[in-house]
């Protein structure tokens, strides 16, 4: 092994968010790690500042079962989302904007079949999921092998999955399905729905990967230098590659529990989960590692958003407060992790 390949191959098998005391051998003053601490877990301090404040405005109202279960039991669409585009962005393919509407390219699969075609429901699930599938494929197909640039390919293939969509669903709600596959998607668990619990399993064991296996420490080397990859033996473009087919994969299992947990699906909806997507995904670097994607992080984030928008709605604010919170909370956030991290460091 040359003298490139042994010094990349130690950078793998150090973390890389080690704390400079741990790599001197100096313990750390108490003002570096209360900063370190800060930076963190700033966002879950405002977290807990904004459940106080909606309880203390709308006390008889915010503080009740039936929000922590609209909280934490109606996102677990966004969740599949954003670690499908975690996949991609973690080794570096920063903008997919195609993950929506794979997402709803499948879901709207599952009801055209059952519902006008008269399958069963488990054969078109699985037809839904492998529909999302081949479009990861075709995804890093065009973006790996081909070339061509990650906007251009997954801005194009977005507008066409929302155009075929559309057209498979006559422009309106299919909906119809089985009373009972919605169990898959809705039993209830300790006051969730299971879905909820199908989210954590895939946020912590994607987070086990990145973080403990030798394809986690690969995949976030790549994203941080594909050429000095290259150079220490990693297969770069084998990585990408399945890093969009797994995002495919994730986006297909997803929509499969969201059209059982509603009934059905309309296409149109799979446009307004772009934003949230983002927000929550870039959110994710203000928490627990700062300044990297993470699953953790990204899946606090959700939560934190989720939460924020439903107290300004039960203080009466009208539905463009959504659009406003996420970019306004997700630049404001990033910004003072960023600061306090600047500050510990």
């Amino acid at each position: 092994m040359d003298v490139t390949s042994q010094e990349v191959q130690e950078d793998l098998d150090t973390p890389p968010a080690a704390p400079r005391a741990a790599r001197t051998g100096r313990p750390l003053s108490t003002s570096a790690l209360a900063g370190r601490l800060a930076s963190r877990y700033s966002v879950i301090g405002i977290w807990v500042a904004m459940i106080a404040v909606y309880a203390a405005a709308e006390p008889g109202v915010f503080l009740t079962e039936g929000t922590f279960q609209t909280i934490f039991g109606s996102q677990q669409a966004l969740v599949f989302l954003t670690m499908a585009l975690l996949c991609t962005v973690c080794v570096g393919e920063f903008v997919d904007l195609s993950v929506p509407a794979v997402f709803g390219f499948s879901a709207t699969i599952l009801p055209v079949l059952v519902v006008e075609h008269g399958w069963g429901v488990w054969p078109a699930a699985v037809v839904a999921v492998l529909g999302a599938l081949v479009v990861g494929v075709v995804n890093g197909l065009l973006v790996v092998v081909v070339g061509v640039n990650t906007i251009v390919v997954t801005l194009g293939m977005g507008t066409f999955l929302g155009g075929i969509s559309l057209w498979l669903s006559h422009l309106n709600t299919v909906s119809g399905l089985p009373t009972g596959f919605g169990r898959i998607a809705l039993y209830t668990v300790c006051g969730l729905p299971i879905s909820f619990y199908y989210g954590v399993v895939l946020v912590t064991g994607f987070a086990y990967l990145l973080a403990y296996t030798p394809l986690g420490r690969h995949i976030r080397f790549v994203g941080a230098n594909r050429e000095v990859s290259r150079l220490s033996g990693i297969r770069v473009n084998r990585i990408r590659f399945g890093s969009f087919v797994a995002s495919g994969a994730l986006c297909g299992v997803g929509a499969v529990i969201a059209v059982a947990a509603l009934g059905g699906f309309n296409p149109t909806t799979s446009d307004t989960l772009l934003l949230p997507t983002f927000a929550s995904v870039f959110l994710g670097t203000a928490i627990v590692v700062p300044g990297r994607f993470n699953p953790i992080g990204t899946f606090i984030g959700i939560y934190f958003l989720a939460t924020g928008i439903l107290g300004l709605q039960l203080l009466g604010l009208e539905a463009w407060v959504s659009s406003v919170f996420y970019g306004g909370v997700l630049v404001a956030a990033v910004t003072i992790a960023t600061l306090l991290r600047r500050r510990s460091s």
